[in-house]
């Protein structure tokens, strides 16, 4: 969320990031309405202010004059009870309008309306070549007895699976592996809750414009699809200490997405799937515009590292306008390769928020001079499970149909090669 007095004061610049993000909002119309709201605001003080006045004037008036006060506060009411009525509306208003206002893109963030727009900054590795034809994910983990996808579809429906034998030791193996590296660089681990009140969503951006990917239960909470939710909500309505930022989570948690608007799209596997695994991490800093960037740019590398621990060939791209959320002021995507399909395939991103995500969750620090100022966040894929086996097992496959384990992982595994001979 950003100020309304930074709104009011910048509007031609909040509506130029509106368009460059393509995102429909009426900025003309929230200003008209917070005048709306101050003016209502303002009547509302001062009938309180008068019903004060009066209150002092009844307790030392007698007789009829008293009575002739007491009815004239009776008048008042009625008409502060009107005032709060016309107040709530268009505070109602004010907040609905308020929620769409997109944060500013950085300059640096290319024009474009989707991922098709994103721009590669960064190739490591060359793509996988093989003397054979290779197979795909599929074909490997279901010869290999990792995953059964049939299984899964009959008790979980479309996208349901079971990993299985190899299939789980090679995810726990890619968890152990995600622990122990992002843990070296500085990051409190912790397992937060899937589960989550509608606020922690609002907070984060992801309602009310992201409500048809989410999973809602009966009694109006939802299901995350993120650990960043949870971990964002941590400190929610709390105060920090400038000494203590930069903090850095590294967040565990099962994630749920229901891919609305994703059908026909990667039908096939484990690349898009309902439920899934995720290491997140997740950085409070101070209001600074260079820190924001200079933490932006150290998580995603830390990612990066993490892959060419396992020694994927991979693309960074910088995110369009267009295939920037609500929140971002900046994004990396984080892209492997899949042979099968001859493609780079999303694994991660990469994004920070300014103080969009704080104020709507109120997260202040006190500074130097005991100023208190909404923190910056800022949050990157660790790795996620089970999209991340895709690109292990088509790329360390060989010609027999076994799956060589990657070298930084053997020690989780217990195991050199996955195969039945193995």
């Amino acid at each position: 969320m950003l100020d309304i007095k930074f709104i009011r004061e910048n509007a031609d610049l909040v509506k130029a990031g509106a368009v460059k993000k393509n995102l429909p909002v009426d900025i003309d119309r929230l200003l008209a309405v917070d005048d709306a709201r101050k003016q209502v605001r303002q009547a509302l003080d001062e009938k309180r202010a008068e019903q004060n006045r009066m209150s002092n004037t009844i307790a030392l008036a007698k007789g009829e004059e008293r009575q002739k006060y007491i009815e004239g506060m009776r008048h008042l009411k009625d008409g502060m009870i009107e005032l709060e009525e016309r107040y709530k509306s268009v505070m109602g208003e004010w907040q609905a309008l308020m929620l769409t206002v997109p944060n500013i893109p950085d300059i640096s963030v290319p024009e474009g309306q989707s991922d098709a727009d994103n721009k590669e900054v960064k190739r490591w590795g060359e793509p996988t070549a093989f003397p054979f034809r290779p197979r795909d994910h599929v074909e490997l983990m279901t010869t290999l007895d990792m995953v059964d996808l049939e299984r899964g579809a009959k008790i979980a429906g479309f996208r349901g699976y079971f990993l299985k034998n190899d299939g789980v030791r090679l995810a726990n193996a890619v968890w152990q592996l995600a622990l122990e590296h992002f843990s070296g660089k500085g990051f409190t681990p912790m397992m937060v809750p899937s589960l989550v009140r509608q606020q922690m969503l609002f907070g984060t951006g992801y309602l009310p414009d992201g409500e048809d990917d989410l999973y809602k239960t009966q009694d109006s909470d939802y299901l995350s699809g993120t650990a960043e939710v949870a971990t964002m909500g941590y400190y929610m309505d709390e105060v920090l200490e400038r000494s203590t930022l930069p903090v850095k989570f590294l967040s565990f948690a099962p994630s749920f997405r229901r891919e609305a608007g994703a059908h026909g799209k990667d039908v096939r596997g484990l690349i898009r799937v309902h439920e899934f695994f995720k290491w997140e991490q997740v950085v409070l800093c101070r209001a600074e515009h260079d820190e924001s960037v200079r933490l932006h740019e150290w998580l995603n590398r830390n990612t990066e590292e993490f892959i060419e621990r396992l020694a994927i060939p991979y693309h960074t791209v910088v995110n369009c306008a267009g295939d920037l959320g609500l929140g971002q002021v900046k994004k990396y995507d984080i892209e492997l390769w899949v042979p099968a399909e001859e493609t780079y395939r999303e694994i991660s991103s990469a994004s920070y928020f300014h103080d969009f995500q704080a104020r709507r969750l109120n997260i202040r620090y006190r500074d130097e001079d005991g100023t208190l100022r909404f923190v910056h966040s800022l949050n990157a894929t660790a790795i996620p499970t089970p999209r991340i086996l895709v690109s292990i097992v088509e790329n360390y496959q060989q010609a027999d149909g076994t799956v060589r384990v990657p070298d930084a992982l053997v020690p989780y595994m217990g195991k050199k090669v996955i195969g039945h001979d193995a």
